[in-house]
This record gives structure tokens, sequence and C-alpha cells, in this order.
């Protein structure tokens, strides 16, 4: 028996989450998306994600890093790809799966605009390391 794999999408555009669902719904994937970090952190109790794909910034600047710190402590296999328009905003760039500083806790960081195909392609990277 093939196991599904759970994907927690956690962002506040709703565009974004509702696509991003569509997408990975349409390949298999159960999903489970939530609009913000407090209604994220709910879902830990009675969900187990594989995957989550979380906004860097939500209502508080610093979700996304909150967010993912709490899901590698609380699931450490659970593979993060956060997604931000920082870069684009501010020219600030993020280190890439090279962070040896380990102080952002995401497998992967893609700048928005980001095609699903972007994060298929993250996902094929990490889960081959």
């Amino acid at each position: 028996m093939i196991e599904v794999k759970k994907v927690l999408v956690v962002d506040d555009d709703p565009d974004f989450l509702s696509q991003t669902e569509m997408m990975f719904s349409s390949r298999g994937y159960e999903v489970v998306t939530a609009p913000g970090r407090g209604e994220a952190e709910a879902i830990f109790d009675s969900y187990t994600p594989d995957i989550a794909v979380i906004d860097l910034m939500m209502e508080n600047d610093d979700d996304g890093f909150v967010l993912a710190y709490r899901l590698k402590k609380r699931f450490p296999a659970c593979i993060v790809i956060m997604v931000t328009n920082v870069t684009g905003e501010t020219g600030i760039e993020f280190p890439g799966e090279d962070d040896s500083s380990g102080w952002i806790n995401a497998d992967a960081i893609l700048s928005k605009p980001v095609r699903f195909e972007q994060i298929e392609e993250e996902l094929k990277k990490i889960e081959s390391r």
C-alpha cells in the first residue's frame, strides 16, 4: 500500500493558498491549509505533515521563521519549504540549502512569485539528499 504524503500549506494570500492546495491535491497529496501561524499550529495536534510550504511574512513579520522552527522541533522529518516576497521587495537574499548558520529552519527558500514546478523541483532535490 502506498502511503499518501500529507502537506500543510500556510499563507495569508488566499490565491496562493488555493492554487497550491489544488496543485498538490491533483498530484495525489493530502492537503490541509491555514491562513496564518496560529491556525497552522492548531492543526499540529491532529495532523502530522510530511511537507510544509510556509509563507515567511504573514500577520507578523517573523511568523514563517517561528512556524518553521516549531514544525522542525515537533516533526523533524517534515520537509519545510519557505516562500517569500522579501527578496523582491527589499533585495535581501536568504541563504539556500547551504545555510551553515542553521538559523533558518527550512529545507529550501523560494522567492515569490513561485510556480508549482519550482516547489516540485525543490522537493525532488531534498528527497534525493
